[in-house]
Order: C-alpha cells, then structure tokens, then sequence
C-alpha cells in the first residue's frame, strides 16, 4: 500500500533526511586513496549514532554493514571490509538513517582522486539523470514519468541502465510501494500524490546494463567490469514538484 505521510511523519523524514546528508558531506572528507571500505562504514556507523539516529542497511535483510559501499564495476550492495581505495577508483556509498522510527536513503558517487575522463562523465551523466527524473516529479504525476526522464537521458549519454534494481517508497520501512523503475513509458504506473515520500536512484553503468551477483549474495556487478555509478536521492511530493529530503 501505497501512503500519504501526515506532518509529523514528514517532520521526522525530513531530520532523518537530513542526517543522512550530513553524514554523506562528513565522509567526503576521508575518500581518498589508502582508506579501507570498513573504515569509511565505520566513519559513517558513528556519525549516524551520534546523530541520534541508527544505520538504516544494519541487519537488514541480513546486511551486515551500515552502509552499502560499492567500488568501481560494484554496481550496489558491496559490503565494507579491507579492501583500499586507489587513485583513480569511484566509489558508491549508499548510507540510510533512522530517526525515530521513519528513514533516510541517499546514496552517491564519488572519484578517488583523480579520475579518468569516462570515469568523470559517468559521474556527470548518472547525477543529471537523477535530477532529470527528479524534475518530473509533482501531483499528478506517474512513477513511470520518472522512470521515462531516467531513461532518456541515460540512453542519450551512452550509458546501460540497471533493470534489476529500483527506487523505493521511503517511511517507517526503508522499502516501501512504489516501486520506482529507472526506465518507463509516460503516464503509466501508480500516480503520485502530494505527501508521498520516495527514493528516485539511477543505477548507471558504462558499458552493458546487464549485471550479476557475486557468491556473497549482495553485491551486484556490471556483467562487462566496466565501472557503474549510483546517484540517489529520497523526495517528498509536492503539489507542485518535490522537496529533496537528503540535501547533500
């Protein structure tokens, strides 16, 4: 079921918004070569305690992490541990918050670096397609608006776009209805509605969209290693447009 959030709830995904922003603007600082993976979960696992909050992704499904941390062909879902970022790697970190009860979901790429140019427009190009299905985004509009305006772009940039793996309604669950597809027809789908909180989350890559799961069961991959890229953002619906929730 598909809900409508009342003020209050709003009130609390807007603060759990917020500190997963700020966790994101707190970690940049550390992404640089010689940093472990475990490491920038740990940075971001504290952050978000002393926030008043808790890591969303912790024990979720059986996750083991509080973040999502996925480098280079590592599409979503890589799990911290010893590896090192290197000069010249892009890494995705997909941080959640829980704020008494009702959730924040961002995530975002980041160089390592310095980057080589399909590296950096990779980056340029996942981003603005965020923002592309972003701006569709009003009452009365349909989710398969969103996923149209992820697509185009993408597919006007060269760029594979994950099929496997969607955008979500955020609330008092980290997944909610709807699902939120990064390809789609206009006007189709649920129609989205003022007070609808969702995570619009372009999973991009430079080669083929095709990918697949390695043996520890969560971390996905692009089918040809080449690197993807994951920009999301969780929006609260307007009557008019959208509010982003995980201002970065």
């Amino acid at each position: 079921m598909i809900t409508i959030k009342t003020p209050e709830q709003i009130e609390l995904l807007r603060k759990a918004g917020k500190i997963v922003g700020d966790t994101h603007n707190y970690l940049k600082q550390f992404i640089k070569p010689g940093i472990t993976t475990k490491e920038l979960n740990r940075l971001a696992e504290e952050f978000i305690l002393n926030s008043d909050a808790t890591p969303s992704f912790k024990g979720l499904y059986g996750f083991p992490a509080g973040c999502c941390i996925s480098v280079n062909e590592e599409v979503v879902h890589g799990i911290p541990g010893n590896r090192r970022l290197k000069e010249g790697d892009i890494v995705s970190i997909d941080i959640g918050a829980c704020y008494h009860g009702f959730h924040g979901d961002s995530a975002w790429t980041y160089p390592v670096g310095n980057i080589s140019h399909p590296k950096a427009r990779l980056l340029r190009d996942t981003e603005q397609a965020l923002m592309e299905g972003l701006s569709v985004i009003k009452n009365g509009a349909h989710v398969g608006d969103i996923g149209y305006a992820v697509e185009k772009y993408a597919t006007e940039h060269r760029l594979g776009v994950v099929k496997e793996l969607v955008g979500h309604g955020v609330g008092s669950s980290v997944h909610e209805e709807p699902d939120v597809p990064n390809y789609g027809k206009k006007g189709t789908g649920p129609e989205l509605k003022t007070g609808m909180v969702i995570a619009v989350e372009p999973m991009l890559n430079l080669g083929t969209a095709d990918v697949y799961m390695l043996d520890d069961d969560w971390t996905v991959i692009t089918a040809d290693d080449k690197p993807s890229a994951h920009f999301e953002h969780t929006v609260l619906v307007l009557d008019d447009g959208y509010e982003i929730l995980t201002k970065r």
